[in-house]
């Protein structure tokens, strides 16, 4: 076919397109995916709507239409003609409303967004009396379901009459497979600001000038919706100075600058009962109001699960609430459960989920394995085995981005939202094979029970050092070691209880041994009971006398010092004796010795004798431990002070302190404090029955400091409860009781109950004194 063949109007630019178009068999599709021209740019050519566009966009037609040199010539020749006429400014009259770009209708039952509604309002104002010059633009991001647009929609409905130019809504389907092309979107803009058809310039800069020409002086509102990215967006920044952007998009959308953002999370407990009333009715709640607490908490407080399951049940009426909780607690079924019509939590979840890179959906589906709500990027290389922590952190940096999952407290920590991370485990189990999940597991219960393990070893005491400490990416000092510890206890404590059943039982000796220092700093009473217990069945497990005789020790400290367990303690110290002399070793008889005289106090039964506690300081004399040499000396003294000896006592008291206020050799660790502390308390306490009482608060006080230096709960309620009691004697009750309540809060946290009995008894005391007082008086 040839030009000369072409109808009369031949010459015009559309028809040119059109007939090189056919020659090369090419449909618009094609040819846009050739020349990389929008589908919409080449219709409206095609249409003549678009009668002159640039020389560039020519060029890369010509490519993909295989034009000859004179038929590119003549292309670019007829497209300047039709530049000679400039695309008019169109006149004020032109423009008439239009259904395109339409606000979706308020829903009545928005409920819970009072605090972010707030902050939008602030920026309404802000725009109305002219202090917000710049950044006139509003960012509402979320995971899936958390009402963006619902309170996007609520704010253009609610400031209605602040924008008196109107209110434009443009849907950008950035979660779809193919989100809309910016420049059909200002097509779409300028549609519905009146703009005709023919009218509209071809070129996606004409496009934005002309927006931004027409929203100069007006005060329109602007809503974005779903947005996919930045660079969706950016054209689309039109408004002038007296309008509002509000984009909403599950992604966070850090490249944009200047913009107000709004991170919108899940609901909290009384607003998301508050939005199930709004659906299902007020009586219904109040008749099952435990079941509709649960029935939101399985809905993990997310509004689009709620609408899902207040629809459900509102479709239901002779449904109690309860069955629909029941259905939801199987949470294999869970997603399932909550669909309601065309309203389907799942089908959300996965249009986020279809937009991750490969490796960071490999991380999505994998970090569902972490036994807890929270993780780190240590977690996330060993899931997917990484060379480093800072490559798995560039994969959840974009998972938080895609608000797949939150930043969470402190800095480096995150947190899956509940449904979240029940869809992981769904994705998990149909993406990943069974071999796959099982070696990224071990790989994370392997880096949690070494890691945790080196954790520990930064609180062995300078003078009890087996193995150096060694720094990690996770941490390089004690500071850092007691935080990873407390941050990440369910996790690594959940990693131990596996490798025991697993059979991995010399890694479950070497965590319990390096914790058992770190015991008395932190953790809880329930996780030392359980990580000792798991270390004397791997002990036995491997027949080793020498460690079953450790761990047996520690356990008896635990059931003693944290449970009140003292007969109990008393029988596990025995039985450490027993495999420590089995074993033949020296240091371990010698602290199941002094494991067997705590526990025996602490029952109140005979203590010991003389004889007894000479053999145990010779034990550890001849076995060259200077620190256990010096505790099995404060035990002596301890038990001169429970037998009258007060001044024998306060002797050996002394000679200890000495040892642990001299400075150690090579590592200083928060457990030679610790150590120190708790002598100081015994100190103070053979100080008090020679009442020389202001030493003796001055030791407690001490001590309290030390304690709160390394953030050890049990060491401080014991500084507190001992100052308590000090502060009693001296006569001075109101402090005496502000020390014992703040003792009892710390000791009800760490969950001993024997403490929090020896301080509510020191309490009623108190009370007594002050009561017979007040009768006297009177």
């Amino acid at each position: 076919m040839t030009n000369a063949a072409w109808s009369d109007d031949s010459s015009t630019f559309k028809a040119l397109l059109y007939g090189y178009r056919m020659r090369a068999g090419l449909t618009q599709e094609e040819l846009a995916e050739g020349s990389g021209v929008s589908i919409r740019a080449i219709s409206d050519m095609e249409r003549g709507v678009a009668k002159s566009p640039q020389r560039r966009t020519i060029e890369a037609l010509a490519g993909s239409l295989a034009l000859s040199d004179d038929e590119l010539t003549a292309l670019q020749r007829v497209a300047k003609q039709g530049r000679v006429r400039a695309v008019p400014q169109p006149e004020p009259a032109i423009y008439s409303p239009s259904p395109l770009g339409v606000l979706p209708p308020d829903l009545d039952d928005l409920t819970g967004r009072e605090k972010d509604f707030k902050e939008l309002g602030a920026l309404v104002g802000e725009l109305a009396d002219g202090r917000r010059r710049a950044g006139r633009v509003a960012i509402v991001s979320g995971s899936a379901g958390t009402g963006k647009t619902s309170l996007a929609v609520r704010a253009a409905h609610e400031y209605a009459e602040r924008f008196t130019d109107g209110r434009l809504f443009l849907k950008l389907r950035g979660m779809s497979a193919e989100p809309n092309d910016p420049a059909d979107v200002l097509h779409l803009a300028l549609r519905s600001l009146g703009v005709d058809a023919v009218r509209i310039p071809a070129e996606p800069e004409h496009r934005i000038g002309l927006c931004r020409a027409l929203l100069k002086d007006r005060a329109m509102l602007i809503v974005l919706d779903d947005a996919a990215d930045e660079a969706q967006v950016r054209p689309l920044l039109v408004g002038g100075p007296h309008c509002l952007t509000l984009i909403t998009s599950r992604q966070l959308l850090v490249g944009l600058e200047g913009a107000s953002r709004i991170n919108l999370g899940a609901l909290d407990s009384a607003d998301a009962v508050a939005l199930l009333s709004a659906i299902i009715g007020k009586a219904r709640v109040s008749r099952e109001h435990a079941a509709a607490i649960e029935l939101a908490e399985l809905c993990g407080r997310l509004p689009l699960a709620l609408r899902i399951a207040g629809n459900r049940l509102a479709s239901r009426p002779a449904w109690p609430l309860s069955r629909l909780v029941d259905q939801l607690r199987d949470q294999g079924k869970r997603l399932t459960t909550l669909t309601a019509g065309d309203l389907d939590i799942r089908s959300v979840f996965d249009l986020s989920y279809r937009q991750l890179s490969p490796n960071a959906a490999t991380v999505f589906r994998r970090l569902s394995l972490v036994p807890a709500a929270d993780f780190s990027a240590g977690a996330a290389r060993a899931l997917i085995d990484a060379p480093d922590e800072d490559e798995a952190a560039l994969f959840l940096d974009e998972l938080t981005d895609a608000s797949m999952v939150q930043p969470s407290f402190p800095y480096g920590r995150y947190q899956f939202h509940d449904l979240l991370k029940v869809f992981a485990t769904e994705r998990l189990n149909q993406d990943d094979s069974p071999e796959d999940i099982a070696a990224a597991e071990a790989r994370l219960n392997d880096w949690l029970v070494a890691t945790a393990t080196a954790a520990g070893r930064y609180f062995q005491p300078s003078g009890g050092v087996t193995v150096a400490p060694a720094p990690t990416p996770s941490f390089d000092d004690a500071a850092g070691a007691g935080r990873w510890l407390d941050m990440e206890m369910k996790n690594w404590s959940t990693a131990v209880r596996r490798a025991a059943e697993e059979g991995t039982h010399q890694a479950v000796l070497d965590l319990a041994e390096a914790m058992h220092w770190y015991s008395e700093l932190g953790g809880t009473a329930r996780t030392w009971h359980d990580v000792f217990g798991l270390a004397v069945r791997s002990a036995l497990a491997l027949g080793s006398k020498r460690d079953e005789a450790v761990h047996r020790n520690y356990l008896s400290w635990a059931l003693t010092t944290l449970m009140g367990r003292a007969d109990e303690a008393i029988e596990m110290a025995q039985l450490a004796r027993e495999a420590a002399e089995a074993a033949g070793d020296l240091c371990e008889q010698g602290w199941a010795r002094i494991y067997l005289l705590t526990a025996r106090v602490n029952s109140h039964q005979p203590g010991a004798s003389r004889a007894l506690l000479d053999e145990t300081v010779g034990l550890f004399d001849e076995a060259g431990d200077r620190l256990g040499l010096h505790i099995a000396r404060a035990m002596r003294a301890t038990h001169w002070h429970l037998n009258g000896e007060f001044d024998e006592a306060a002797a050996e008291y002394e000679a200890c302190v000495s040892y642990f206020r001299q400075a150690h050799e090579g590592h200083q660790s928060p457990v030679d404090d610790s150590n120190y502390a708790y002598l100081l308390l015994r100190s103070s306490q053979n100080l008090t029955a020679l009442d020389r009482l202001d030493t003796a608060l001055a030791q407690c006080e001490e001590a309290l400091v030390l304690f709160e230096q390394h953030h050890a709960t049990l060491g401080q309620g014991r500084a507190l409860l001992a100052a308590g009691r000090v502060l009693a004697r001296q006569g001075d009750h109101p402090n005496a009781r502000a020390k014992l309540i703040e003792a009892l809060a710390l000791f009800e946290r760490f969950g001993v109950t024997s403490l929090q009995q020896d301080t509510l008894a020191e309490l009623a005391a108190l009370s007594k004194t002050d009561g017979e007082v007040r009768r006297t008086g009177s």
